[in-house]
């Protein structure tokens, strides 16, 4: 995939495998700026790098990366990315001390293998300058940190590992892989009354049409 909606990337290349996806996304700025929101595995840099370069954006265009939460497939190309883009990055406080390794994290889930100083860390409900204005919102199971992006305007929701996607089946994120599925159920729930359009998943899908509508009927199930 390319640019999936006008300013939205899902980024090529990072997947490991056919049967695991990685959407990491590269959204506009409403300036010249990009942001990323993930980073994939240990070495999905170099396939961020290289699409950066396919849709001919600098490297040092990218300002912000954002970051969901701290697993590794979010935060293996973490350190490299804000070296070669020497942007700011961003995470809940809880998931930045993770991240940090201080201390380390030890629910289901592969933490980061090495520590990581994170630059910027927000609280539920902070707005974020990036991506045309952000919404940062708190929304803990998957990890005690986890946060979804939301975008008022448009109607986006970059939801992490909040949810799966199967094809327009929206569902929790298994529990063999969730630290608390009943606190990611009141997440879910707290998602569900905001009004999304494009559900931005990183596991499968996107939904990028009535993407709350499928967010809904997975809560109304719960």
């Amino acid at each position: 995939m390319a640019e999936i909606l006008p300013g939205v990337h899902l980024v090529d290349g990072v997947d490991p495998s056919p049967d695991f996806t990685t959407h990491v996304y590269l959204v506009k700025d409403q300036g010249s700026s990009w942001t990323l929101i993930d980073t994939g595995l240990p070495g999905a840099h170099e396939a961020i790098l290289a699409y950066l370069a396919k849709i001919r954006v600098e490297a040092t265009a990218v300002r912000k990366i954002l970051i969901t939460h701290l697993h590794r497939d979010h935060t293996g190309s973490l350190a490299e990315m804000a070296e070669r883009t020497r942007a700011r990055t961003f995470a809940h406080w809880i998931e930045a001390a993770y991240i940090g390794l201080d201390p380390k994290y030890d629910g289901p889930g592969t933490p980061p293998a090495e520590a990581f100083a994170v630059d910027e860390r927000f609280k539920d409900g902070d707005p974020i300058d990036a991506a045309g204005g952000l919404i940062a919102y708190h929304t803990p199971g998957h990890t005690p940190g986890h946060t979804s992006f939301y975008q008022p305007a448009r109607q986006l929701l970059f939801s992490g590992d909040l949810f799966f996607v199967r094809g327009e089946k929206v569902t929790l994120t298994p529990p063999e892989f969730t630290h608390h599925t009943p606190t990611a159920t009141i997440s879910a729930r707290r998602m569900a009354q905001l009004s999304v359009d494009s559900l931005l998943s990183y596991h499968g899908g996107p939904i990028l049409k009535d993407g709350g509508r499928a967010v809904r009927a997975l809560t109304h199930k719960l």
